[in-house]
């Protein structure tokens, strides 16, 4: 497990630029200081999270990954920063200075990081400019949200954005944000326990019940969060996909052979319910996930794949084999 590859984790700058633009009341996140080896993000003067140095100390997030047993980190951006809700011109700033940030702590460590970038993806062109950035800054792909704004990212509008990923080779790590159902919870807990699990299941869908990952075969997309519930609600697409005679004809593939190209991260906290994951989706379509540095994160991710009693070659799979084929790794098996 020494060569641990960690799929599912985020940077967030130590700073913002200032707001250079010329909106009003822009939600444009900054960083206020905490207590020790702490910080705020602030957004619309509101802490949104209080966030560990971790978060951007190549050193600290080196330090911790040994405690972890990871070799390797596939780094993202904190959700919340994706900016899709930004004005376009402000989205696009922001965006460029996180990739450049990225950049910048690989630059620090390439052989422990690879990046995931983030696009513009509520506007189409920008996002495909953006694509091609990262392109330029080596990042293995992008992880974007489970929806733009509302819209679920299997909606036809964005399916430009995923054929240049198949075709670029691009590897797509969705996360959940912004989750549907938050006027629905019910006492003292966060939209990241309650509702995180449906989001993503939701995203997870609409990639299969809009046809978009069955016209591209090849791209790699994973899912956070183990996918949520899409292990549970798979049996019930495939039922509709039998029994529904309008349901089959929009669909060229049945939902269970495109669901089980997709990756999902063991980020369930439970060594049962990875291996229902593992029993559904197939043991090469797992990967590590920890979301380091967060409060609500899997401290132990290779100890809850241990607990599972997972044979040896297994827990390669799982622990790295996977990951360098999802993200096009050179040492990817081929």
């Amino acid at each position: 497990m020494s060569e641990a590859i960690d799929v599912h984790n985020h940077v967030v700058p130590e700073q913002f630029p200032k707001y250079a633009g010329k909106g009003t009341n822009v939600p444009w996140p900054s960083m206020a200081d905490a207590h020790a080896c702490h910080k705020h993000v602030m957004i619309s003067g509101k802490v949104y999270r209080t966030v560990a140095d971790g978060c951007w100390s190549v050193p600290r997030r080196v330090e911790d990954m040994g405690k972890q047993g990871i070799a390797r980190q596939a780094i993202s951006p904190m959700p919340e920063l994706l900016s899709y809700w930004l004005p376009l011109d402000d989205a696009k700033v922001m965006v460029r200075y996180l990739n450049d940030q990225i950049a910048e702590m690989i630059g620090q460590a390439p052989r422990r990081f690879v990046g995931l970038g983030c696009v513009p993806l509520q506007d189409m062109d920008s996002a495909l400019r953006e694509l091609e950035y990262i392109k330029t800054l080596k990042f293995s792909g992008v992880e974007i949200a489970s929806h733009v704004n509302g819209t679920s990212i299997g909606d036809p509008r964005f399916e430009p954005f995923f054929a240049a990923c198949e075709k670029t080779g691009a590897a797509v790590f969705v996360h959940a944000l912004r989750p549907a159902g938050m006027e629905r919870i019910v006492g003292a807990f966060s939209e990241q326990a309650v509702l995180f699990p449906n989001e993503i299941a939701i995203a997870c869908a609409s990639m299969i019940t809009g046809g978009v990952a069955a016209r591209h075969p090849k791209l790699r997309i994973a899912f956070s969060h183990g996918g949520g519930t899409m292990s549970i609600l798979l049996p019930r697409l495939v039922h509709a996909w039998n029994m529904v005679q309008k349901t089959k004809e929009s669909l060229t593939e049945s939902p269970a052979v495109t669901a089980k190209r997709f990756y999902y991260d063991n980020v369930l906290f439970d060594s049962d319910s990875v291996k229902f994951l593992i029993n559904r989706f197939g043991a090469g379509q797992v990967l590590v996930g920890s979301d380091y540095p967060f409060a609500l994160g899997e401290q132990d991710p290779l100890g809850r794949l241990r607990n599972a009693g997972l044979d040896e070659k297994t827990m390669a799979l799982i622990g790295s084999t996977n990951a360098k084929r999802f993200l096009g790794l050179p040492e990817a098996p081929r």
